[in-house]
């Protein structure tokens, strides 16, 4: 069973995670040592924190779970449709329904509303959802460029069990983190050693 930490994990980000937000967005959860667990959208306060460093949203953002919740569903479509294009499997339809839901859902503008008192006017229908779903937009339009776009040919999932992020192949690098190649590079040694002593 995993244990989730609230913590954050302090790892670097996987190669190619500079460059395309939408890989970042798909490694906030992360597989650590020992059978720990954490999630950086986890609750509304860690979600709230990872969208506003990554200029997201405004400071004064306040998430309810419900906005976190949707997050959370967004980011596990574009991990299934990350997993596909690696695995050179065709792409789930529920996974390519939520992406282009998340980059038609947010208004390029703000609505135009009616009241009795004010008359016409122009305003988000409710500011928090409008953060979220434009948020959601920006990391939709970008895993949709990743898949689409050159990078798409060097993507790969770490190569070292149990991690489950998701990087930018670069030569022969299978690894998120050299804290998963060294994992890699010693378990392939036990199992060497292991086999030779099989053997004699």
């Amino acid at each position: 069973m995993k244990e989730t930490v609230t913590a954050d994990p302090v790892l670097a980000p996987a190669p190619g995670a500079e460059q395309h937000l939408a890989l970042d967005f798909a490694n906030s959860a992360v597989v650590l040592p020992g059978g720990q667990f954490a999630d950086l959208l986890g609750t509304p306060a860690a979600a709230r924190r990872w969208l506003i460093e990554r200029d997201l949203a405004p400071a004064e953002l306040e998430l309810l779970e419900m906005c976190t919740a949707q997050l959370r569903s967004l980011r596990e479509q574009i991990r299934a449709l990350l997993a596909s294009r690696a695995d050179g499997l065709p792409a789930p339809a529920p996974a390519l329904a939520a992406v282009n839901e998340a980059l038609t859902g947010a208004p390029a503008a703000a609505l135009l509303h009616w009241d009795p008192t004010r008359g016409l006017y122009r305003a988000a229908s409710h500011p928090t959802t409008q953060i979220v779903a434009h948020a959601s937009a920006v990391l939709a339009a970008d895993a949709a460029d990743l898949l689409t776009g050159p990078d798409a040919e060097r993507l790969t999932a770490c190569g070292s069990a149990p991690c489950g992020r998701y990087l930018l192949r670069h030569g022969r690098r299978h690894w998120c983190s050299t804290r998963c190649g060294d994992r890699a590079r010693a378990a392939r040694a036990y199992a060497r050693r292991t086999a030779q002593a099989e053997t004699d």
